[in-house]
């Protein structure tokens, strides 16, 4: 297989929302490298979590949804090249976090008796607190409640207060229930933690010689942190503090304080608990929760050299934002009548995006916005530079919008269903542009869909995904010609340009599951006619196939029996060429 560079690498990512007072987990431990200049499709129904997983490369989740694990490295040298200017104010605080640095790293030698203690203390407040299955139980319990309870007062407000007064006297009686239950629920909890407490100051025994573990522990852990910082600490630190200003230098000088007392203690708290700083990894996790860490590399007179691993799952700030997204990561919207600003002209809407991202004259920005005009198909681009959205057709519309994806010369662009709102004549005119203009910008294309004729057409590989997970990944021409996944059997099957005159069309019976319960086994499991007992028992791994070709289900498995895919996608391939109009290469 031909190397190729990896542009973004998305390992072990999970997605998840806050909805009415309740977790949605959306993605659930999806891992997928991404490679420069390729086509990636990614398919699957609605709900499966397409758009939510791209979404996570640009940072356009909604405001209720979070990345709870996982990484999403971005590989961009211009991104990652860093140079910092230090100015006399931005010295004096490197001067400032050196000193407390090095007044941390006596706490090394001690690592290993402070964990002791809080290992300790860990074990006392279990003794006064209730156990973790039973937390985890009571949590889950008072959920649901909460979650009927919010179900059953929605419901009320769409009663009609002149026709169904029953109806809402019954449904107010029902929440005063609930709110009983609540109550009672929370003040058994607290009954139950206070016994605990209770019990465990009554055992004089146990506190005792607690009391006498833990003074020991201290004595020692204060000999242990009495000598000076060693010079091989010391000169680490030298890099540590030479890095922060790295890392905070492309903020104001306000907003660095701030990052650098935040960092400041991240390290101290890794000196405590002995993190290796030493190694690339650990030190990334401890720099991550606060800022991306920039490596440091040199240092020319007053000037720093850095370059930075940019993990786009730990990116927080707006203006760290500001210089991946429209400018690195990109993204064509499936409608393009509300993808543009109605009372905005074309060419201001153009022109506006590249003098924010390029810095260029307004003449510059307008010769660069004609020339984009004429590559998308614009006719009379000079003539057209001056009308408003509501003057174009849809799909000229979308052409408009490719071209503003496209002004700042992305290196990933995100196309989610661009050419669901239009018709089927102009999506094949869209499809082939996306694809000429590629060969000329080199940029990846993302492209979200649901249409396996929009796959077969424009995507090298695809990735199958259900219920927040890749079930299967390959080719093109692994994926359509030999399927191995049930998911991919049905969604193949489902297709209506592979049915027969006169027979019924296959649907995919049963639902997705519901993700805001713990998954077990195969999620996949309730809707698979080739279902095996596992199935509903362990989450299947990922099999490989091939070099190229993996899929996430116990059919692969070589205790499993032998299951053929159904007769009706076996020997597709003409039937798909002449359905999808596809060419021979």
């Amino acid at each position: 297989m031909e190397e190729k560079k990896v542009l973004l690498s998305v390992k072990d990512l999970q997605v998840k929302f806050r909805v009415r007072g309740r977790i949605l987990t959306a993605i659930r431990g999806i891992s997928l490298d991404i490679y420069e200049g390729e086509s990636i499709a990614i398919v699957g129904e609605s709900g499966s979590g397409k758009s939510v997983f791209t979404k996570t490369f640009a940072g356009m989740l909604d405001s209720n949804g979070f990345i709870d694990q996982g990484s999403l490295i971005f590989d961009d040298d211009e991104l990652a090249d860093t140079w910092v200017t230090v100015t006399p104010k931005e010295r004096k605080l490197l001067d400032w976090t050196k000193k407390d640095l090095d007044n941390f790293a006596k706490l090394i030698p001690g690592a290993a008796t402070y964990r002791q203690m809080l290992e300790l203390e860990s074990e006392k407040r279990a003794r006064s607190e209730l156990g973790e299955e039973e937390k985890e139980a009571a949590e889950k319990a008072m959920k649901d409640l909460v979650a009927e309870r919010t179900d059953l007062f929605n419901l009320v407000q769409t009663f009609d207060p002149s026709k169904e007064k029953d109806k809402i006297r019954d449904a107010k009686a029902r929440l005063k229930d609930f709110d009983q239950r609540i109550k009672a629920m929370e003040q058994e909890q607290e009954r139950q933690i206070k016994a605990r407490k209770q019990a465990a100051a009554a055992d004089s025994a146990y506190n005792q010689e607690w009391d006498r573990k833990m003074a020991e522990l201290k004595a020692r852990y204060e000999k242990e942190i009495a000598p000076e910082a060693t010079a091989e600490a010391k000169a680490r630190n030298e890099i540590l503090c030479k890095e922060i200003c790295l890392t905070v230098g492309r903020y104001s000088f306000r907003k660095q304080i701030k990052l650098v007392y935040r960092l400041v203690q991240a390290l101290k708290k890794a000196m405590q608990m002995g993190v290796d700083l030493d190694d690339e990894a650990a030190r990334n996790q401890v720099f991550d929760p606060v800022a991306f860490r920039v490596r440091y590399l040199e240092e020319q007179g007053d000037k720093l050299h850095g370059t930075c691993i940019l993990n786009l799952a730990n990116v927080r700030e707006a203006a760290d934002w500001t210089k991946i997204r429209g400018r690195r990561i990109a993204t064509v919207f499936q409608d393009p009548m509300t993808s543009l600003n109605p009372i905005i002209t074309i060419g201001k809407q153009i022109t506006s995006i590249i003098i924010k991202h390029q810095g260029c004259t307004e003449a510059e920005a307008r010769r660069r916005a004609l020339d984009l005009m004429r590559k998308v198909g614009i006719p009379k681009a000079e003539a057209r530079f001056d009308d408003y959205p509501f003057q174009y057709s849809g799909g000229m519309r979308q052409r408009i919008v490719i071209a503003i994806a496209l002004s700042c010369q992305p290196k990933i662009l995100i196309c989610d269903e661009p050419t669901t709102a239009l018709d089927v004549t102009i999506q094949a005119q869209i499809l082939k542009l996306i694809k000429d203009l590629q060969k000329e910008f080199n940029y990846t294309i993302v492209f979200i869909t649901h249409d396996l004729g929009v796959v077969a057409n424009i995507a090298d590989r695809v990735a199958v995904l259900y219920a927040g997970q890749i079930v299967e990944l390959g080719t093109v021409e692994e994926v359509f010609y030999d399927p191995r996944h049930p998911y991919t059997w049905a969604l193949l099957s489902s297709l209506p340009q592979l049915a027969q005159a006169g027979t019924k069309l296959y649907s995919i019976t049963g639902t997705p599951p519901s993700l805001y319960n713990k998954i077990v086994g195969d999620p996949f499991a309730p809707r698979n006619p080739f279902c095996l007992k596992i199935d509903t028992l362990e989450d299947p791994p990922m099999f490989q196939i091939s070099e190229t070709h993996f899929a996430k289900t116990w059919l692969l498995d070589p205790r499993s029996p032998k299951v053929e895919k159904p007769e009706g996608i076996h020997d597709i391939h003409e039937k798909l060429m002449q359905a999808f109009n596809i060419k021979e290469a």
